[in-house]
């Protein structure tokens, strides 16, 4: 980490960036799971600002399957329930993909990935991110009332884009529900 970004490799900056979106899209249906969860969700995704997917995967291992809400949603919860949230970070990937794909030098990634752990167990953890993200999407679509499973299938199977498109299209949470928390 010397800060020479001129000097790294656009495809390694675009997979780190893309790691923050992924973290921002769990927390888009986690910090809602969380508020009925016997666990909190917040040192979790705090952990996760640090370590990526290793401090999301106790929470995805102690969580229950929760397919409610009841309560009110706060002025957080709105927001990472918005669809605003979800077209944010579809552009913001867009940016990245188009910076990584464009500018990047996928050899030079090849021999990284090979040699530098750092790169490896990021590129790692962007696969992980896809591969554990259905482990939530059912719930979150079952508190929605978005029963579908070929949306969930479609989601599941298209890493990234999927769940970004999900983020967009999901109908969003009542503003309370009766049965308060």
């Amino acid at each position: 980490m010397t800060l020479q970004w001129a000097e790294v490799n656009p495809i390694i900056l675009s997979i780190f960036s893309l790691i923050g979106i992924w973290i921002l899209i769990y927390g888009c249906l986690l910090f809602i799971d969380g508020r009925m969860q016997k666990i909190s969700f917040w040192p979790f995704a705090l952990g996760a600002a640090g370590t990526g997917v290793i401090s999301l995967i106790p929470y995805l291992a102690l969580r229950e399957p929760n397919q409610e809400f009841s309560g009110q949603k706060d002025a957080f919860l709105k927001v990472f329930d918005s669809r605003w949230t979800g077209i944010i970070l579809n552009l913001s990937t867009l940016i990245l993909l188009a910076f990584g794909l464009l500018a990047g030098d996928w050899g030079d990634f090849i021999q990284q990935f090979l040699s530098d752990r750092f790169v490896n167990g990021m590129s790692l953890a962007f696969c992980l991110f896809c591969l554990l993200f259905p482990t939530v999407l059912g719930d979150d679509m079952a508190r929605r009332s978005f029963q579908n499973p070929q949306i969930f299938w479609a989601v599941s199977l298209v890493p990234l884009l999927g769940p970004l498109a999900y983020l967009c299209l999901r109908p969003p949470l009542p503003e309370s529900n009766a049965e308060a928390a």
